[in-house]
C-alpha cells in the first residue's frame, strides 16, 4: 500500500528546472549586485586577508568577497526559481 502512495507521489511531482544560459546570465547579475550592495554597505570591506587581485574585486577583503557571493547566490536562486516558476526561463 504504502508503495502505490509512493508512486503517486513521484508522478506527481513538477518537472524540476533546467540549466540554460538565461539561468547563467540572472546568477551573474545577481552576483554583481551582491557586490555592489557588499560594497556600499559593509563599514569595513579591506579589513581581514587580502584577495590576491584586490582592485579587481573592489577592493574587498576575502571575508567581504565570501559573504557577497553569498549573498549573490541567495539572490539568484531566488530570482531564478521566481522566474521558472513565472515561465520566463
Amino acid at each position: 500500500m504504502i508503495m502505490i502512495y509512493t508512486l503517486f507521489a513521484a508522478a506527481t511531482e513538477p518537472a524540476t528546472f533546467e540549466w540554460s544560459p538565461k539561468c547563467a546570465l540572472v546568477m551573474i547579475t545577481c552576483n554583481i549586485l551582491a557586490y555592489a550592495i557588499a560594497r556600499a554597505t559593509i563599514r569595513k570591506p579591506n579589513e581581514g586577508f587580502a584577495m590576491p587581485n584586490a582592485r579587481f574585486f573592489g577592493g574587498l577583503s576575502h571575508g567581504a568577497f565570501v559573504g557577497a557571493n553569498c549573498l549573490g547566490h541567495l539572490l539568484g536562486i531566488g530570482s531564478i526559481l521566481g522566474l521558472a516558476a513565472r515561465g520566463v526561463l
